[in-house]
């Protein structure tokens, strides 16, 4: 069971005085296991939750901001001591050279859960503790916002339910501090739970400005999902979500609660899910406005069949509720009258079209839909992406849309390009077991994971190769759009180079050498040559 796990753990390691039972659950960052404790601990309870974050592990491209998130969790849980929080007894850091892949690894103690709220909503919709539970969900927003920090990443997951079903808040990775009325957290959020403003906010060196008000929105759309079981905001994907809350803050459409939500919370999610920031509701006032509605938390919740709807990971929905990473169905934003392309560039790219070369694809021979397919594929972003440098026609359309899916200039088709070339020479099957790296864009798996979604969600499990160019590219640009802002805006040489070099090693690594490190040197200079081969004259 622990093979897909982020941080794979056996049975019955020990780790201060604790020895690992049974797998818990496994997140982006980390991994959780039971525990019971097997050696002397003052004040220590016999049970707990051991939560792995693979902060030493020596990966190929490891991404340097997991320790980031890993003292921010630690900082909450070592300053903030509050009812309604999840409890850290201790962080431990394993010491095991004979075990790479767990040497240097943090461990954080954790009070021992039941279950979480996401799998309390998977097993019963519409809990009749709903609103009790919600109200106890506020008041621990209230004890974060009051102590000064902000969430940063409510929702389900991150709601846990104790034995006597009370909730309690965890997972604060995405937590910061607040300095006046803004903190910064990191480039990552849950789409659904990320209110508007956030959405097309500018992402700076110290990573994304955010207010208490964020986790107010998350909590209206929390409570809409409890209390009718569905979102708030119409769209069957969280894709289709995020651009209604777009068209909605922007006032191009209206807020349009369910039938089902009760009136007395009617008002209550609508304060939460205001247009813009300004006019949200408060943290103290939500306390009250809820607490009059659900009841003062005077006693223990027991919910319904709790031990039997509980037993499922608290990190992650039950088994079967998701599709296998790596054979998710995506959506591309393409211009309509592009149908055809996508259709040539998809038979292409799994091997059942026609390649460049094969005498009637590219040249603009042949008769029907196929072929009038195929030379539109062989030109698409001509413009931006030269068409007579080798680059397969089979990918120019993903690597197009790529980069246009990012913000940052300096993420270009033309740099796609440069280093799919140089990653594999745009080999689909690439596979380089020794540095564990597969497929066009020669992704690490357990790195693959945390890019390989759309909306912008980790993998609920580490992805297992062939990974299809269809993943593999999109993942390369979402990674290099993170990328671009993080390295520091005096390093000398060309920033697409300066970009590449972090992918092969972290913008960290490129900001401390002050430019391209030389153990990438050579690699460096081969994109650099094929930046210059791929850019159209007219662009030089």
């Amino acid at each position: 069971m622990t093979e897909a796990y982020a941080v794979p753990v056996p049975k019955g390691y020990r780790v201060g005085v604790w020895e690992v039972r049974e797998p818990i659950a496994t997140g982006a960052f980390g991994s959780v296991y039971a525990a019971r404790r097997v050696g002397d601990g003052t004040g220590l309870p016999s049970t707990a939750a051991l939560k792995f974050l693979p902060t030493g592990t020596a990966t190929p491209r490891r991404l340097t901001h997991l320790r980031e998130l890993m003292e921010r969790e630690v900082e909450l849980y070592r300053r903030l001591r509050h009812p309604r929080l999840v409890r850290m007894y201790q962080t431990l850091t394993v010491d095991d050279p004979g075990r790479p892949d767990l040497d240097g690894a943090t461990v954080l103690v954790l009070e021992r859960a039941a279950g979480s709220l996401s799998a309390l909503l998977a097993a019963s919709p519409r809990p009749a503790a709903g609103p009790r539970l919600l109200g106890q969900i506020a008041e621990g927003l209230a004890q974060v916002h009051g102590a000064g920090w902000v969430h940063g990443d409510l929702k389900p997951a991150n709601v846990l339910l104790m034995a006597d079903g009370s909730a309690r808040l965890a997972d604060f990775n995405m937590a910061a501090e607040l300095e006046g009325t803004h903190a910064y957290t990191p480039a990552f959020s849950t789409p659904d739970y990320t209110p508007p403003e956030l959405l097309w906010t500018e992402i700076g060196e110290r990573g994304r400005r955010i207010r208490p008000s964020a986790d107010i929105w998350a909590f209206g759309v929390l409570a809409h999902l409890v209390l009718t079981g569905a979102f708030p905001l119409p769209g069957a994907t969280p894709a289709a979500r995020r651009d209604a809350a777009v068209a909605y803050a922007r006032g191009a459409d209206e807020l349009r609660l369910s039938p089902e939500l009760p009136d007395d919370w009617r008002e209550i999610v609508r304060a939460c899910l205001t247009r813009t920031h300004q006019q949200r509701i408060g943290g103290a006032a939500l306390l009250r406005r809820v607490t009059s509605v659900a009841g003062p938390d005077g006693h223990t919740v027991r919910l319904p069949r709790l031990r039997a709807a509980l037993r499922l990971p608290h990190l992650r929905l039950p088994p079967g509720r998701h599709p296998r990473p790596g054979r998710r169905r995506r959506r591309w934003s393409v211009a309509a009258g592009l149908a055809g392309v996508v259709a040539a560039v998809t038979a292409l790219a799994y091997g059942t079209g026609i390649w460049p070369g094969s005498g009637s694809a590219a040249g603009g021979g042949g008769s029907g839909s196929g072929a009038t397919a195929n030379v539109s594929a062989a030109a698409y972003g001509a413009s931006e992406l030269r068409t007579d440098r080798g680059v397969p026609p089979a990918y120019r359309l993903l690597i197009v849309e790529t980069a246009h899916d990012c913000d940052q200039r300096e993420v270009s088709p033309v740099l796609i390009a440069a280093m799919l070339k140089v990653e594999s020479d745009f080999d689909p099957d690439l596979s380089d077991p020794g540095n564990d790296e597969y497929g066009i864009a020669r992704w690490t798996p357990r790195v693959l994971r945390w890019w390989m979604n759309e909306d912008g969600t980790p993998g609920e499990t580490v992805p297992q190769p062939p990974f299809p160019p269809a993943e593999s590219i999109p993942a390369m640009g979402r990674y290099l759009c993170w990328i671009a802002p993080r390295l520091h805006e005096d390093l000398p040489g060309d920033r697409r180079v300066l970009i590449a070099a972090a992918y092969r090693t972290s913008y960290r690594t490129v900001n401390t050498t002050g430019g391209v490190p030389p153990d990438v040197r050579a690699y460096a200079d081969r994109v650099a040559h094929f930046l210059a081969l791929y850019t159209p004259e007219g662009r030089k």
